[in-house]
């Protein structure tokens, strides 16, 4: 069975996101670290990203970063991870999240962080991976999600088994049942 050692994390940047977002990510970065997850993200230091990997650093976990060149100033580089890579573009980037990552949370974003979600589910979906997504609803931010994934089902762009392509939960309190759940699912032949 498939074990989880790094979760990638995607999730906002921006400094200008409510304090209740920063608390939850802060929280998902502490029981990341608490229960011997590494942290595989973005490489930024502001908003949920930086918010993250210092909860995660914080409490004794192990954070790698990957940025790319030209993001090095916008997202404010975080030099204190206990990896940082930094790569030519934004594919080298995301080809590397995934390669170092066995499972995937996605908090709070803007358009990085949903092309980022719709990437990987997509490769989900086409069989290039089996590995566990989770969006984690804090403050209800993905509950518009939930109504599109079933109106895409309900319209016939997606199958019954892709609308179990990911799970959506509430708390990061959650996190770690709902990767277990979706890795026994996954090991069970179909």
């Amino acid at each position: 069975m498939q074990t989880i050692k790094n979760v990638c994390v995607y999730c906002g940047a921006s400094p200008r996101v409510s304090e209740r977002y920063l608390d939850a990510a802060a929280e998902v970065g502490k029981i990341l670290a608490s229960n011997q997850l590494g942290l595989v993200y973005g490489g930024g230091r502001m908003g949920l990203m930086g918010t993250v990997a210092n909860s995660v650093l914080e409490n004794g976990g192990k954070a790698i970063g990957i940025i790319p060149k030209h993001l090095q100033d916008r997202e404010a580089r975080h030099d204190e991870l206990n990896e940082l890579h930094i790569v030519d573009s934004m594919h080298t980037r995301k080809h590397m999240m995934v390669e170092r990552s066995d499972a995937f949370i996605i908090l709070p974003g803007g358009y990085g962080t949903l092309d980022e979600a719709f990437e990987i589910l997509t490769w989900k979906q086409l069989g290039l991976h089996q590995k566990p997504i989770l969006f984690l609803n804090m403050h209800n931010f993905w509950t518009p999600l939930k109504e599109l994934k079933q109106h895409l089902f309900d319209e016939a762009f997606i199958k019954a088994e892709d609308l179990k392509l990911f799970s959506i939960i509430d708390t990061p309190a959650q996190i770690v049942p709902a990767l277990l759940a979706q890795l026994t699912v996954e090991a069970v032949p179909a």
